[in-house]
């Protein structure tokens, strides 16, 4: 079938793409399939995951690599086998845009596709079970699998709903299955993109929420989102002194393995909870065992959300009104938007438009 529409986007052909210096140009996405949603893209938020893969700090990119993997648009082609999506309805994809969905897979057909160990298939720098190659958003349009094409509310902007897809579920999903509530305590480690939602989450959920951060320059914002307690390491002596036992559970965003993960984990009381969500590229982290042993802490890990989780995720920010903190920027200055974000500039989710 010849198409009215090229797919063309933001290009890195190797590691110094993350330095701004991504290329346009044409891709060509993988081979249609009746299962397929073809999407225009309208929006696309900027993930710290982009510059990860971009520069290759994970492990070998796919190169030419389009990154983005949170993307609204309108659907413009609609296979014959996917159900509840339309020509014409507003759309969006995260990270992953497949997984084996076997029945006989036990991640999947028990709803945790984001957890499959078959076949993790991320919306760009991954290979479709058909053997074409996935391309992101930073783009004219996207390709996706139709089980991983969600309808966006119509009571959410495009421009908040685009970083709901990453940024929004890989914090909202943790805080839902560890029963974030009244009562609960949680602390937020890193105040960007992620951690903002994470703010916004769990004040929505009924929680108070303590950020740390180093310094106290997005002090004002935090308590203007929600926050209950501001604690900046940097300028405050005995930090982890005075604030000991304090939390129910901690999300760490950083993507780093030099941090003072003893000073952290004291912050928990009995029982608490610490999630790590930052990958860091420097080596891996080391935690004291003493740190965990003391208080019968548990430290784990969180991998974005589920479709289903995602779906629920959209409606409780249709109901409770949540509005991420955004800035839309053109697509056409994609390179400049990514080297901004390296620096720390976002304030606290840049969002490209078409």
């Amino acid at each position: 079938m010849s198409l009215d529409y090229k797919f063309e986007g933001w290009l890195g052909h190797d590691p110094s793409s993350a330095k701004g210096k991504m290329q346009w140009g044409f891709f060509e996405p993988k081979e249609w399939e009746e299962t397929d949603v073809d999407i225009k893209i309208s929006h696309c938020g900027i993930c710290g995951t982009d510059l990860h893969n971009l520069r290759s700090g994970w492990g070998p990119t796919i190169y030419p690599c389009c990154v983005g993997h949170e993307i609204v648009g309108n659907a413009i082609r609609v296979g014959s086998k996917v159900e509840g999506i339309h020509i014409g309805d507003r759309v969006g994809v995260g990270a992953q845009c497949d997984s084996c969905c076997e029945r006989d897979c036990e991640e999947c057909s028990s709803g945790n596709e984001n957890y499959c160990p078959r076949k993790w298939i991320g919306t760009y720098n991954a290979i479709h079970k058909n053997g074409g190659k996935s391309y992101g958003g930073y783009a004219t349009y996207n390709r996706s699998p139709s089980r991983f094409v969600f309808k966006i509310p119509d009571a959410i902007e495009s421009k908040h709903a685009a970083p709901m897809l990453c940024a929004g579920i890989t914090t909202y999903a943790p805080l839902k299955r560890n029963n974030c509530g009244p009562g609960t305590k949680v602390g937020i480690i890193g105040f960007g993109g992620l951690g903002h939602f994470g703010l916004m989450w769990a004040k929505a959920l009924g929680a108070e929420v303590t950020v740390i951060s180093r310094k106290s320059d997005k002090k004002d914002d935090a308590f203007e989102m929600g926050a209950t307690k501001f604690i900046a390491t940097a300028e405050e002596e005995n930090w982890a002194i005075r604030n000991a036992g304090s939390l129910n559970m901690i999300f760490s965003i950083l993507s780093s393995s030099k941090l003072p993960y003893p000073e952290y984990l004291s912050l928990l009381c009995k029982d608490g909870t610490f999630i790590q969500f930052g990958v860091p590229e420097d080596g891996p982290l080391t935690i004291p065992a003493i740190s965990l042993v003391m208080k019968r802490v548990k430290m784990t890990g969180s991998l974005i959300g589920s479709p289903s989780e995602i779906r629920e995720m959209l409606q409780f920010a249709a109901e409770n009104v949540i509005k991420p903190w955004v800035k839309e920027l053109p697509m056409k200055d994609a390179n400049q938007a990514i080297v901004d974000m390296t620096d720390g500039k976002a304030r606290y989710r840049y969002v490209l438009v078409n």
